[in-house]
């Protein structure tokens, strides 16, 4: 049940589709129900049992419990603010509202939070319940809410499940959502009562989306079947710190009063990522070479298969997020704007609403807005009457893999045998029998590898060398990381959101323990600030996180955490703005610690820098606009670099058939702009060209664990020590989902090649012959040949008449729901799924409509929202949601903000009292 593909059936909603209006949507809807009841034997879904399930947004309900009257007004796009009078009004009221609109998506994350997706879909999702059994999130979750999370919050939390229930009590699951009415038909499935621990696991499913480097850390322990520690540091770059600037450049951390030495950390911040790991950072990787890339081999399928949460399974994550103080806008008051890239789906991962104290006291302390994820109170990113904020993620390292050595009942630590922590866990199956599980954990965290018995038949088989404890019972990868200790997260929703100024911010932020996020802020006084919360390990001299570590080692173990007073933070730099796109926190030779050795390369960060700075050195002034704009910025940075070479590419008659076609797509780039417009045909070449050079040079020379699944190659044998002749080469194919294969195209893919680009003779370019296609010996005869195959690509894409090639033809993107929609039958997935759009954007580029380059030209992720805050007067600010406020398909608000998200517009953000009375459609009270 993978929620985000990019394959989907629907219709196009493009602007034709504003004009037909309800109309259209009535037809289509008929025409579903009519096959929906042919094909489910004869029985018969009517108009209105799809529109049972559409909230109630006009009149007057009571919900028992509220001790005041709640006022609920809704704008014409459906965003809900709620007015109460106490606290648990306001949260009741919350929980009772995204209900209404997404209580579906809500009771899906919840079942896969806690390992219950069979309950819900049946066998299909066993293995995936099996491994997040064994992470164990709401298990976690539950010890939060028991012993860590403070009295208001877990009053809160049960205000919010309160709201939830009633709008739960006495209706079937027809009642709830059309894909109840769908799921009726294969189980007798009924959702369940929410409960305040539903709410603290969503956190967990975050964090795991957001968790940083583990992808990178299992990716260059498998390139060593293939590549040497030399050709691996190539492809993991150093951060350019002398180009893309920090986010910290002239900040700094509190009082640090341990020395690198007391603490026994790592003491460099940017340390090289791969083919460098001194003293026993390498030793998992050297001693069972084949065992440890055997057991990633297979944790790689295990992770490839689970539904994510907000991300593209830990890949591409990023976001940007920059803010502007009053010295260099118009309003004289600070800019605050955020785009989080995240997986698309539908609905949107967000939810926008205000939250409202009628009277801000003591007893209804919350005046705020912005977006939140349906099933948690509080607002997550926005604003209140005083600040905002906005988030990025930071990428520091907060996992780490564990090759553990198992013997007998226990695993081998110090040469001593320990016994496993076990539990055991049943899993219930929808139309099936339960089947249970034993989750075994050592001192480093659970047992992964557990979950899949080809990893364990591979543990026990592994070679491994002297430096490694015997055999016994073979190998394992345990997984320790920080979200799988009880934290204060939940605590700080609440406390950002009632947040006066920075000193508050900041207090609120050392709550942020997981996921770790770059936070800015921005008050109404004209401060602005940046800060890196975040609970953050520290790890003996020799081991960086980079690579996995022999859990046998008692040395290779965490030894603690950053102190929150040590960690950067940056307020009312004398610049005047402060970026955050996922680049380098601090300068690795400004800060004793390591965060991770796998920061993104600054690409994004750096363009937004250039575009704030120009706009200063010009003597102009910011607005809001112009910072809409600069989210929409489409400039390719790896198209100003390679262009100017593909251009100096001779496209000769006597060696190159069809030369003339060659050259016209090359003539495609003369004058570019280097902009990824949706109607571009350059950009449409070009990144098929980028694309191209990608496969030539690095793609064909990963091991298969790396590359697209089901594209294969003749290679040499692994361990080979030349070349072998073509008698001798194997069949090898690739063993990666195409959303998740390398080289992605990627930032840290624009890096490695403009670190090479000037060697021109560098073994990178060179490349096999290839049927009746001539080998490379050098750059330029790689590029010539990835100019002829994109040519080629695109003519049977796109047809042979570059006259008639965009980019937004290859650059679609389809939203799909996140459950019927990608595994329901043909006629659901039509009633369910929308798309597709063209885009403009691209990979590493600020308006980042992420594609993979290993796998296609779809797009995988997006500016999930956007959105600009203007403090100087909040009415003005600006937002857009992915989809809509609704989770009910066919509702009005279902995708109703997709076409102007999609064209770069953003929509009017009331916050006041009179601006959100005047925007007012739709007003329900909710009576006690």
């Amino acid at each position: 049940m993978p929620p985000n593909t990019t394959a989907s059936t629907g219709q196009q909603p493009g602007k034709s589709g504003r004009k037909k209006g309800r109309k259209a949507r009535l037809i289509v809807l008929v025409l579903v129900l009519a096959v929906i009841a042919g094909v489910t034997g004869g029985a018969y879904w009517s108009i209105s049992t799809v529109r049972a399930s559409f909230p109630q947004t006009k009149g007057s309900l009571t919900l028992d419990g509220l001790s005041g009257p709640v006022d609920v007004k809704r704008d014409g796009y459906g965003i809900p603010q709620i007015y109460a009078s106490s606290d648990e009004d306001l949260f009741m009221a919350q929980g009772y509202v995204q209900a209404q609109d997404r209580f579906y998506e809500m009771d899906v994350r919840r079942h896969m939070t806690s390992g219950r997706l069979s309950e819900m879909f049946g066998k299909s999702q066993v293995d995936n319940d099996e491994f997040l059994r064994t992470l164990g999130w709401d298990r976690i979750a539950q010890q939060e809410y028991d012993k860590t999370l403070s009295a208001s919050t877990k009053k809160y939390l049960q205000a919010y499940a309160k709201g939830v229930n009633a709008y739960l009590d006495g209706k079937e699951g027809k009642d709830i959502s059309l894909e109840y009415a769908a799921l009726g038909f294969t189980n007798d499935y009924k959702p369940e009562k929410w409960t305040p621990v539903d709410s603290v696991s969503w956190l967990k499913a975050m964090a795991w989306d957001l968790r940083g480097n583990m992808q990178d850390e299992i990716d260059r322990a498998l390139m060593t079947s293939r590549l040497g520690p030399k050709e691996i540091a190539d492809l993991y770059p150093q951060y350019p710190y002398s180009r893309n600037k920090t986010i910290v450049q002239a900040g700094q951390y509190d009082e640090i009063t341990k020395t690198f030495e007391q603490s026994g950390s790592t003491s460099t911040a940017g340390s090289s990522t791969a083919g460098s790991t001194g003293g026993t950072a390498g030793t998992a990787s050297s001693s069972g070479t084949a065992g440890l890339q055997s057991q990633l081999a297979g944790l790689q399928n295990v992770l490839d298969d689970l539904p994510t949460a907000v991300g593209v399974n830990g890949n591409g994550i990023g976001s940007n997020s920059w803010v502007v103080s009053g010295k260099h806008t118009i309003t004289g008051k600070p800019l605050l704007a955020n785009d989080p890239h995240l997986s698309a789906s539908l609905p949107s991962v967000w939810y926008q609403m205000g939250l409202h104290c009628r009277t801000v006291s003591s007893k209804c302390q919350y005046d705020v807005t912005g977006y939140t994820f349906a099933g948690m109170p509080g607002v997550i990113i926005g604003h209140n009457q005083n600040i905002a904020w906005g988030m990025t993620n930071s990428g520091v390292d907060v996992t780490d893999l564990y090759l553990e050595k198992l013997s007998g009942d226990g695993y081998q630590l110090d040469g001593k045998t320990v016994p496993f922590e076990t539990r055991e866990e049943t899993i219930k199956v929808a139309g099936g029998e339960p089947k249970k599980i034993v989750v075994r954990e050592t001192n480093n965290g659970p047992l992964l590898s557990d979950r899949s018995s080809e990893l364990v038949k591979v543990g026990k088989k592994a070679t491994v060398d002297t430096a490694a404890p015997d055999r016994g019972d073979g190998y394992g990868i345990a997984l320790r990381w920080t979200a799988l200790d009880p934290g204060t997260s939940m605590d700080a929703v609440f406390a950002m959101d009632r947040a006066a100024d920075w000193n508050d911010f900041r207090a609120a932020a050392t709550l942020f323990d997981v996921p770790s996020q770059n936070l800015i802020y921005a008050d109404t006084e004209d401060h602005i600030g940046y800060t890196l919360p975040g609970k953050i390990p520290t790890r003996a001299k020799g081991y960086d996180g980079s690579v996995p570590a022999p859990g046998w080692d008692s040395r290779s173990r965490w030894t603690g955490y950053i102190d929150d007073d040590e960690l950067p933070y940056e307020y009312n730099p004398a610049r005047g703005y402060i970026v955050t796109a996922n680049q380098a926190v601090i300068d690795k030779d400004k800060y004793p610690y390591t965060l991770t050795t796998d920061w993104g390369y600054g690409t994004r960060s750096q363009r937004i820098t250039d575009l704030i700075q120009s706009k200063i050195d010009d003597g102009g002034k910011i607005s809001t606009d112009d910072m809409r704009q600069m989210q929409l910025d489409n400039s390719s940075e790896i198209a100003k670099l390679l262009v100017p070479q593909l251009l100096k590419i001779d496209i000769d008659d006597k060696d190159v058939r069809h030369a003339k076609d060659v050259r016209d797509a090359q003539e495609l780039l003369e004058g570019w702009d280097y902009t990824q417009d949706a109607d571009s045909a350059a950009a449409a070449y070009f990144n098929s060209v980028w694309r191209n050079i990608l496969k030539l040079a690095f793609g064909n020379k990963l091991p298969k664990e790396l590359r697209v699944k089901g594209q294969c190659l003749l290679v040499d044998p692994v361990n080979t020590t030349g070349p072998a002749d073509e008698t001798q080469k194997v069949r090898e194919c690739g063993e990666r989902d195409a959303d998740q294969a390398q080289p992605d195209g990627g930032d840290r893919w624009f890096e490695v090649v403009r670190s090479l680009v000037d060697d021109e003779d560098s073994d990178w370019w060179s490349t096999p012959k290839s049927g009746n296609r001539p080998g490379a010996t050098d750059r330029d005869q790689l590029f010539k040949r990835a100019m002829i195959d994109a040519r080629w690509e695109l003519t049977a894409k796109l047809g042979k008449d570059i006259d008639t090639w965009s980019w937004g033809r290859l650059h679609r993107l389809f939203l799909k729901n996140q459950t019927l929609g990608t595994e329901g039958p043909g006629f659901l997935q039509y009633a369910l799924n929308r798309g597709p759009w063209k885009l403009s954007g691209g990979e590493a580029t600020v308006n980042a409509t992420g594609w993979n380059a290993a796998g296609g030209y779809g797009v995988v992720w997006v500016p999930s929202m956007r959105m600009v805050v203007n403090l100087g007067d909040l009415d003005k600010s600006k937002w857009i949601n992915l989809t809509g406020a609704s989770g009910h398909a066919y509702n009005a608000h279902y995708t109703d903000q997709t076409d102007k998200w999609a064209d770069g517009e953003l929509l009017d953000w009331s916050f006041s009292d009179g601006a959100v009375d005047e925007s007012t459609s739709d007003t329900l009270v909710l009576r006690p």
